[in-house]
C-alpha cells in the first residue's frame, strides 16, 4: 500500500530530508519518497495516514489534499 500527499511548502533538498528523517521512523512506514516537483510526498508500508500527515505539518510544511 502507498499513501501519496500533496504537500506545499516543499523547495530543496533540506526539505527532502526533513520529511524524510520525520516520517520514515513511524510505525508502518517501509519507504518514503518526496517528489519537489510534483510537490508529492509518498509513504509506502502501512503507514498511519494521520499520523503522517502530522509529522509532515509539524516540519512547518502544509499538506494541501491527499490522493
Amino acid at each position: 500500500m502507498s499513501l501519496k500527499l500533496e504537500v506545499e511548502g516543499m523547495s530543496c533538498a533540506h526539505c527532502v530530508a526533513s520529511i524524510t528523517k520525520a516520517v520514515q521512523p513511524l510505525p508502518g512506514v517501509t519507504g518514503v519518497t518526496v517528489d519537489l516537483d510534483a510537490a508529492a510526498v509518498t509513504v509506502t508500508g502501512e503507514p498511519d495516514k494521520a499520523a503522517v500527515v502530522t509529522a509532515i505539518e509539524d516540519c512547518g510544511y502544509d499538506v494541501r489534499s491527499t490522493a
